[in-house]
């Protein structure tokens, strides 16, 4: 996990006020954390860090995050990128389940925008072009620290949705791999060949 994101991690526990999580580093490779843990200054729960994968998952969570055993079809992460409409580097994009298998064609054509994963489809790790996450029905990143969103299919339903849409800063966009999908607080801007196109409101 890329050591700078530990500034927008949030706890998946709904707590008033804007509040950072602590990073705990026990073991770091350049800028990644590859062991550690990440806790919470209002509830003081810690959340582990192994692999260099942040897993925010609250015990207590009972929806299940989608099956992803099976790789979907994609569109080009080229296409992806054009989409999302981004101008100069810096800050991140966040991809969410199955869009994870985008990670490394959107970090080599997004140069110097850093990847988060949040759900990854199996087999996909840590790497230095992008950070991943485990979470549940809550994406555990702080609201409007995004500049672009992409949801996978199997993803692109509540509450993800509208947690993807939390993410973004207003105006930047939300990507679903899914036609026809519609969420409060983004307006929709196109929907075909087999994604949605949403704006932050």
């Amino acid at each position: 996990m890329f050591i700078e994101l530990a500034e927008h991690l949030r706890c998946p526990l709904a707590h008033d006020g804007r509040h950072s999580c602590v990073l705990m580093p026990e073991r770091l490779e350049h800028r990644d954390v590859v062991a550690g843990a990440v806790a919470c200054p209002v509830c003081r729960r810690e959340y582990p860090i192994a692999g260099g994968i942040a897993d925010l998952r609250h015990p207590d969570d009972d929806l299940p995050v989608p099956d992803l055993t099976e790789q979907p079809v994609l569109p080009p992460a080229l296409d992806v990128a054009a989409l999302l409409a981004l101008r100069g580097a810096g800050g991140y994009i966040v991809l969410v389940g199955s869009a994870g298998h985008l990670a490394e064609g959107l970090a080599d054509t997004l140069d110097g925008v850093h990847v988060i994963v949040v759900n990854p489809p199996a087999g996909l790790g840590a790497a230095p072009t992008h950070s991943v996450l485990r979470g549940g029905r809550a994406l555990p990143l702080q609201t409007s620290m995004a500049r672009g969103v992409v949801v996978g299919e199997e993803h692109a339903r509540e509450p993800w949705l509208a947690e993807g849409a939390r993410l973004l800063l207003r105006g930047l966009r939300l990507v679903a791999l899914r036609e026809g999908i519609a969420c409060d607080g983004l307006e929709r801007l196109a929907s075909g060949s087999g994604m949605t196109l949403g704006q932050r409101i």
